[in-house]
């Protein structure tokens, strides 16, 4: 053998034993135990059921993947509180026996043939169907590699999520006193709300609402803009001297002004230096985006009702807001928000995913994930969860410090109480509908919700 030869051999032979290492210790041969990457049995979903419960008086639709391997399952949150039993029906009985015999490692290829197997797409019902088929996939995927969801995005940027929680009063001294609670608890960002003297104000408490049965669909819920817009800068002008800098306010638009009172609005919420303004327009006045950022400082937040790329994308690639606010199921997932927020961060835009009480503890621990690998990552809407669904939904996200924290357990580190679920069952259908569709103007016109 000549040197040529030898070095050769050697090389091969270096080449062979440090891929040998590294299959070894790859997260599909640790998941397999001692035997080789090689030796894992192909994976296939053998059925896909959802749950609807409702333990903290939310509807919320879970789906759960099953496979063939034995106790390897994922969950997902699938939850539109509006219309469940819809997305109930379009998991059950279209997507289901599509995906029977699919591999569930396949997420990429699973998210598109989902998307356009109903041929019409981009819908809320179809987006949150699929968004708990996507979100299971990537559970079973973090709990076959035996690696938190996090890590196969990357990893951490940052040891835990820092959120927001809501405060509202009847009152500038009640929503004060909210406030400093919530800072009192350690939180650092607070969204604040005021109830309008007879009027359905959003996110206030002592605002008049709808009954949640039949009855309600004949109570008025009416809402007047001009007072709205005039009585908010005046309730962040007094937090601010009461509050002082060292908090961040936000507030939530709810999309019910026209256009031009929006950007006025925006204007003189400008001395009190929000951390962001939500929803100042509805998707379908999104091309007053381009006025708004001429004409204010005032960073803007979007994206809660966006089912649509076409709803954001030019949004994004404008620079016209500051945050990305879209809610992750009903976009379709995991999949569709991790390019959303990559996009985002080569435009300088942050991310504030939707994270209401109707966001399932799944999809909350989705949001969480998604956040700590993220570089563009701004803030969390974040609730407290109550006993009951701490005790349907082992694993919850826990909040501390006015942080999520995420556990280290494989998958989204979540699991699912189906017989105690069943103990919550969705009793109230609908009550959605006569409180956002039976709002109106002082005149009987219909207005946004």
């Amino acid at each position: 053998m000549n040197r040529r030869q030898w070095l050769q051999h050697s090389a091969t032979g270096a080449t062979a034993l440090g891929l040998h290492s590294f299959l070894a210790n790859s997260p599909a041969a640790r998941a397999a135990g001692p035997a080789d990457a090689k030796n894992l049995s192909p994976l296939k979903i053998t059925d896909v059921k959802t749950i609807l419960t409702a333990p903290a008086n939310i509807r919320l639709v879970l789906v759960k993947v099953e496979t063939n391997e034995p106790g390897l399952y994922g969950l997902g949150c699938a939850t539109f509180t509006q219309r469940a039993r819809v997305v109930e029906t379009a998991v059950d009985k279209y997507l289901k026996p599509f995906l029977i015999g699919k591999d569930p490692l396949q997420i990429e290829d699973i998210w598109h043939s989902c998307h356009v197997s109903s041929y019409w797409r981009n819908g809320p019902v179809l987006g949150n169907a699929i968004s708990g088929i996507d979100m299971a996939c990537w559970d079973i995927l973090g709990k076959r590699a035996k690696l938190p969801v996090y890590q196969l995005f990357g990893g951490k940027c940052r040891k835990a999520v820092d959120t927001y929680r809501h405060a509202s009063g009847k009152t500038f001294e009640e929503v004060e006193k909210s406030v400093r609670g919530f800072m009192e608890q350690g939180y650092r960002h607070v969204r604040a709300q005021i109830a309008i003297p007879g009027q359905a104000a959003y996110g206030s408490k002592g605002a008049p609402k709808a009954k949640s049965t039949p009855s309600g669909n004949a109570d008025k819920q009416t809402w007047e803009p001009r007072a709205y817009v005039r009585t908010v800068p005046k309730l962040f002008e007094h937090l601010r001297k009461k509050l002082g800098d060292e908090v961040e306010l936000l507030h939530d638009m709810h999309e019910r002004v026209p256009p031009i009172l929006a950007i006025q609005m925006a204007k003189d919420l400008e001395p009190y230096e929000l951390f962001f303004l939500e929803d100042p327009f509805s998707p379908e006045d999104v091309g007053y985006f381009s006025k708004m950022r001429e004409r204010t400082s005032t960073p803007i937040a979007m994206g809660e009702l966006f089912n649509n790329p076409n709803e954001y994308v030019s949004l994004i690639s404008n620079r016209l807001i500051d945050f990305i606010r879209i809610h992750l199921s009903q976009i379709g997932g995991l999949t569709p928000a991790r390019k959303v927020a990559a996009l985002c961060e080569f435009f300088a835009i942050r991310s504030a995913w939707h994270g209401p009480g109707d966001v399932s503890p799944v999809g909350h621990a989705a949001n969480v994930h998604l956040d700590l690998a993220i570089p563009n990552f701004g803030i969390q809407e974040a609730r407290e969860f109550t006993q009951a669904e701490k005790d349907v939904f082992p694993g919850c996200p826990e909040l501390k410090d006015g942080y999520y924290w995420a556990n280290d357990k494989p998958g989204l580190g979540i699991d699912l109480d189906e017989k105690l679920a069943a103990k919550f069952p969705i009793t109230d259908d609908p009550p959605f509908d006569f409180q956002w569709g039976n709002l109106r103007r002082a005149d009987g016109s219909i207005t946004n919700p």
